[in-house]
């Protein structure tokens, strides 16, 4: 999988969401059957040009996958691991790669450790397992000893990665992951805060077992080239962009995302030689077609995030326009089921709040089309990349290897737009250029200028 990640374009699944999972876990059920549902999505994926699955948390969990309890059994809510190993091997035989949610820097307050140490105090045999654990004084949660929290949240203690014995049961489960499962890559949760020792040696201990093995990162904050080294992590999120691919549209503000780009990828740009991974929602954020104030602008962030440098993800549902926002704390809205996952487009019990305004047909053929000139055209996978104008509501960029050239013309304005761009620095006066958006339509540069004539959005 990592010779070829940059050609791969990433389909996000939080499955506890999807599947329509009961909120909490009784610990007492039977298995559910949403990983076996999960098997009637293929041919969706296969449709948009899906090369690659990320799936959220799946493992024994008390809540939301987060607070993780067991890393060696699929969460009962879901599933059983033979119905894990099913899926993979699935998405296998369509070609589909498969990378698995990591949460390895903290676990649940029902993690058997941490109950020991509930028990047994400061006798308990795994008190070293956890962080800055402390009889002196209680925790917030009540508990008799006080102990860190990821991030101010005491339901998520953080482990102590740094124990060897820690270490031992952490890796003992990704070798599980990937000898009876079959993943091709994991996706390290709270990767900003893991320790870099850690995440250096478990790539260690990954690629040893699968030389090709994808290890990619979340960091929300800070500079990539922390994380993206050799010997730690292949990839990131890509958040600058993120949050760039829907404000600057929000704002007639195409400068602010061009800044980014040409901050990140241009001639001097600090990412050049990374292949970071690029969404534009996820289970912790806003759907975009929520934060969007014109709908038409979906089409334009697809068409952006398609032709980029780094892989492009979308969330599930995010392809027909589902919204979602957080609601007094909630992120229930953000990760909705899909009760039908058989037929594309279906979304019989999507609350409503979810329902797109936009046209949800148009907007998922137009990613399957962008997703599929992507697939043909090497520049766009792993081109350099060169702004060529820049406006409030214009971009214009290009992107080329040896053998191909390619610029992308944006125009996020309700007016239709002619642009003369200066060729100079890539083209020559009669050089035919092919429109893929438009049946491979020809055109021909003059007088030192290309002119292109765009319409609205």
């Amino acid at each position: 999988m990592k010779a070829s990640i940059s050609r791969n374009f990433f389909y996000h699944i939080y499955p506890l969401g999807m599947c329509g999972a009961p909120a909490r876990n009784d610990f007492t059920s039977p298995a559910g059957t949403g990983l076996v549902r999960l098997q009637e999505i293929i041919p969706h994926l296969k449709y948009l040009g899906i090369t690659a699955v990320y799936l959220g948390p799946l493992f024994e969990s008390t809540a939301h996958g987060y607070d993780t309890l067991d890393y060696y059994h699929v969460d009962r809510r879901l599933g059983t691991n033979a119905d894990l190993s099913a899926l993979v091997k699935a998405l296998h035989d369509a070609g589909i790669s498969t990378v698995l949610d990591a949460v390895l820097n903290h676990t649940g307050r029902h993690f058997f450790a941490f109950r020991d140490l509930q028990e047994n105090g400061a006798n308990s045999k795994y008190r070293d397992w956890f962080l800055n654990v402390d009889f002196s004084k209680q925790s917030p949660a009540g508990d008799a000893f006080s102990y860190e929290g990821w991030s101010g949240h005491y339901d998520l203690i953080k482990l102590n990665t740094g124990n060897p014995e820690v270490r031992e049961y952490l890796f003992g489960a990704v070798k599980l992951w990937i000898e009876e499962f079959g993943i091709d890559g994991i996706r390290l949760d709270a990767a900003d805060v893991l320790d870099p020792d850690f995440m250096d040696a478990l790539s260690g201990f990954c690629t040893s077992i699968k030389p090709d093995f994808w290890l990619m990162g979340e960091v929300v904050h800070g500079d990539y080239r922390n994380w993206v080294t050799e010997g730690r992590l292949d990839s990131v999120t890509n958040y600058e962009v993120y949050k760039g691919l829907w404000s600057s549209l929000n704002d007639q503000n195409l400068f602010e995302l061009a800044w980014s780009l040409n901050r990140q990828f241009g001639e001097e740009g600090i990412y050049r030689a990374m292949i970071l991974y690029n969404f534009a929602d996820n289970h912790d954020v806003n759907r975009v077609a929520s934060l969007l104030k014109n709908q038409n602008h979906l089409f334009i962030l697809y068409g952006l995030l398609f032709t980029i440098p780094g892989i492009p993800s979308v969330y599930y549902g995010s392809e027909w326009g589902l919204r979602g926002e957080k609601q007094n704390g909630s992120d229930a809205l953000l990760r909705p089921a899909i009760q039908d996952m058989s037929e594309q487009g279906k979304r019989s019990d999507v609350p409503a709040a979810c329902i797109p305004k936009t046209d949800s047909v148009a907007l998922e053929n137009a990613i399957r089309i962008f997703a599929e000139i992507r697939a043909h055209h090497p520049a766009l996978q792993s081109g350099e990349y060169c702004q060529v104008l820049v406006a409030g509501e214009q971009l214009v960029f290009r992107r080329w290897t040896e053998s191909e050239e390619i610029l992308i013309a944006v125009n996020a304005s309700e007016q239709p737009v002619s642009l003369s761009l200066a060729v100079d620095s890539f083209a020559r006066d009669n050089d035919t250029w092919l429109d893929v958006l438009d049946c491979n339509r020809e055109f021909r540069c003059s007088g030192g200028k290309l002119k292109l004539d765009i319409p609205p959005f």
